[in-house]
């Protein structure tokens, strides 16, 4: 790990804590306005040091974190949760949109199989489309 007064680029760092599979994915990410360090819009060559709080969004669910060690190599996912902790707001709103995706699972209509052609017709004549 680098000492607190090194310096890292954003992207890398991204990657390293595992919050994006590639460093192209975490620069994109960064460049598409998905990632603001201390509330600013930043680009992917951004400076990142310790301390710097991280709003992180990606696949409709939002991290909030402060970066607590900067490290430059992938490592394992229980050494990468080391480098930031996660604000408890941030972790009961993640828990909360996963309880809410699973309730919406749990009500929608389940179906042995797909609808075949028939199906598809009685479908179609109940709907009033045809």
């Amino acid at each position: 790990m680098k000492d607190s007064g090194d310096t890292l680029r954003i992207d890398k760092w991204l990657w390293a804590a595992r919050f994006f599979k590639t460093r192209a994915l975490a620069a994109e990410a960064v460049g598409g306005g998905h990632v603001h360090v201390n509330g600013t819009r930043v680009k992917p060559s951004r400076p990142l040091r310790v301390g710097d709080r991280l709003r992180i969004t990606r696949s409709g669910l939002t991290w909030e974190v402060e970066v607590r060690a900067l490290l430059d190599k992938r490592r394992p996912a229980a050494e990468a949760q080391q480098l930031y902790e996660e604000t408890p707001q941030s972790r009961r709103a993640r828990e909360e949109a996963a309880e809410a995706r699973r309730l919406a699972r749990l009500a929608a209509p389940q179906t042995e199989h797909r609808p075949d052609r028939r199906d598809r017709h009685r479908i179609r004549r109940f709907m009033g489309k045809e």
